[in-house]
């Protein structure tokens, strides 16, 4: 690559090249660079416009737009300041030479130097040490009971939590906010905006506004009820809510709307989708005021969904840790955080992943990214309010493909997956006000950092008390001849551990090479269908081999013991957190989620055909809660 180019791409954090999962060095064709400094603002597009460039590179501020320091600790400043903290009181910084105090107290300050001002974050060293507990991951949507709506709701979780078999925690998928309009997207991991939270998970009949309705009103409403189908019909579900939300609106108390003038721009941007459709990209440029009942009307429902939200996390009270929720790596560029957040992100980027083992052609999300440079500019302050939002009613975060707080891979418009390039972030900045937040919340945070993550994201997590995930399929000896899996005793203490993911194969599938079965019929294979069996089939013989030698399994051992053995095997991780999936532990077959397709497999649509009445007495559940429930130091 042009020495320039090069020199171009590090100044504003683009990669040139990266470790791929062979752990092999990649070199990034230049076409992909220029496309990513493109999204940044930046014209590589000729000698001529790399030289300019290079040239406009500002030098290194005194102060950057955002100053993170870690409680007890300074850093110079260029000269005599004033810091005003979070709760008005003003420091002045005389001294030469000058320093940021180290007493500060955690929180989010201003600085002043001169006629400049910048957002200063004091952020903890550590978060406390998360306890150790078991708990469920639990696809909510896929649950089903007789209260639901064909689909599973915040009442089902109630209803979950209170029936759980004593455990510590409960992990849910993203529940982040749709685009109120039909059709309703399925994936839950490409939502309008992470900042608010989908109606869809609403149970209609646990609001005060049904509840004190008459008679005829709760007839009409409960005639709504679509029926259960053998896959979710989001749309069908949505329209059938609206339209019960719209007979229960009248009787509504109308909120206050001045007390959060983000959710009301929010409830704006859903009142015009109604309008002019779903993509803000193609609405007029003028696309006027929108009708304020309507305004109102949205505001309300998400008044709703907080409600509900928040008795969840209070029916979860006496676990350990409760409700965990799942934030989404991104947005839908198309959606409201797309509309709202424009001044933070980068215009055409779809974020992704590169080439690894379970998705061989690399990975394009379609999803919208922060750009690092605006964030900077702007103190971080889009970030902490999603944040904010989120932790209101969590016990914990898990964060999707965490690694992002460090690096995130951009694709450019018109390349493949595979033609990206990682962009970096601060993670001083990203984690620490990820640990901040968390902090002010007691919540724990729990980092998916699984596939191709540099060593210092595992370390980052680590020095943090914040957790990472380790995947039984994964959790391997890659050094040694054949990649054996490693004994439950060598698993890392700071860790989620679990059978599998909402990617990866179930417990039922890997034991049969679903996956390979299923990704040849949708050509979703980079080699040979002979050659993914030989890799699944031995990847399984040396599952069955660890098992062995922990003793949990015998040649005579059934699928469902085996599957049983699995979960022992985690129990007897160091894990601070052990997790059992629904999926595993009843024998479903087909993964929630197949990444890198999109209609080809019914991703995000497949529910649970046992209903809730039955996982609540079903005695796998029951044995794998108490083999969990075991581990040393659970009650």
């Amino acid at each position: 690559m042009d020495v320039e180019l090069t020199s171009l791409a590090h100044a504003h954090g683009v990669a040139t090249s990266y470790e791929d999962w062979h752990r092999e060095e990649r070199e990034v064709s230049p076409a992909s660079v220029v496309g990513v400094l493109g999204l940044l603002g930046v014209d590589a597009t000729s000698p001529a416009a790399i030289r300019a460039a290079l040239a406009a590179v500002p030098a290194a501020q005194d102060l950057p737009g955002t100053v993170v320091v870690r409680t007890g600790t300074t850093r110079p400043l260029p000269g005599p300041s004033r810091i005003t903290l979070e709760d008005g009181t003003v420091r002045e910084v005389a001294e030469i030479p000058a320093q940021i105090p180290a007493d500060l107290p955690l929180g989010w300050h201003r600085l002043r130097h001169g006629d400049r001002e910048v957002t200063l974050v004091v952020v903890p060293v550590e978060l406390p040490e998360p306890p150790e507990t078991w708990g469920w991951m639990l696809q909510l949507y896929a649950l089903r009971s007789a209260g639901s709506w064909g689909m599973g709701d915040l009442g089902d979780l109630r209803t979950f939590v209170k029936h759980s078999h004593g455990a510590g925690l409960v992990l849910l998928n993203p529940l982040h906010a749709i685009t109120p309009t039909l059709p309703v997207p399925s994936s839950p991991y490409s939502p309008s905006s992470r900042r608010f939270a989908n109606p869809l998970y609403l149970r209609i009949a646990d609001t005060a506004e049904y509840q004190g309705a008459n008679a005829g009103t709760r007839d009409r409403i409960d005639a709504l009820r679509p029926p259960n189908r053998d896959l979710i019909d989001y749309t069908e579900v949505w329209r059938a809510k609206l339209a019960a939300l719209e007979l229960l609106w009248p009787l509504a108390t109308p909120p206050d709307r001045a007390s959060d003038p983000g959710l009301t721009d929010f409830a704006v941007f859903c009142a015009l989708a109604e309008k002019h459709g779903p993509n803000w990209q193609e609405w007029p440029a003028e696309p006027g005021e929108p009708d304020d009942d309507r305004v109102a009307f949205h505001v309300w429902v998400q008044h709703l969904v907080e409600q509900q939200l928040e008795a969840a996390k209070q029916a979860a009270a006496d676990m350990s840790i409760g409700v965990v929720l799942d934030l989404a790596v991104g947005i839908d560029p198309s959606g409201a955080d797309g509309w709202l957040l424009q001044d933070v992100l980068a215009a055409g980027v779809h974020a992704g992943a590169p080439p690894d083992a379970f998705n061989q052609l690399g990975q394009d999300w379609g999803l919208a990214a922060w750009r690092p440079d605006r964030l900077i500019e702007t103190g971080y302050a889009a970030y902490r309010d999603m944040l904010r939002r989120i932790f209101r009613h969590a016990g914990g975060l898990r964060v999707d493909h965490v690694a992002g707080l460090w690096r995130l891979w951009w694709v450019p418009p018109g390349m493949g997956p595979a033609e990206g390039t990682y962009v970096h972030y601060d993670p001083e900045a990203m984690l620490g006000i990820l640990a901040l937040e968390a902090h002010r919340a007691g919540a724990v945070v729990i980092g998916e950092d699984l596939g191709t993550v540099l060593p210092e994201v595992t370390e980052g997590l680590e020095r943090m008390n914040m957790l990472g995930s380790a995947v039984l399929w994964f959790t391997r000896d890659w050094d040694a001849p054949g990649g054996p899996y490693i004994p439950a005793a060598d698993y890392p203490r700071n860790a989620l551990a679990s059978v599998s993911t909402h990617d990866l194969p179930t417990a039922a599938g890997f034991l049969v090479g679903e996956q390979v079965r299923v990704r040849a019929r949708l050509g979703q294979l980079a080699g040979s269908v002979e050659d993914e069996r030989r890799t699944a089939d031995a990847d399984r013989a040396q599952l069955l081999a660890a098992l062995t030698a922990e003793g949990l399994i015998t040649p005579e051992s059934t699928p469902e013991d085996i599957v049983v053995a699995m979960h022992e095997f985690l129990a007897r991780t160091p894990c601070r957190l052990v997790t059992a999936s629904l999926y595993d532990v009843l024998g479903v077959l087909d993964q929630p989620n197949l990444p890198g397709t999109t209609d080809q497999y019914p991703n995000w649509r497949m529910p649970i055909t046992t209903t809730l009445e039955q996982i609540q007495v079903d005695p796998r559940v029951a044995r794998i809660a108490a083999l969990l429930g075991a581990r040393k130091g659970q009650s």
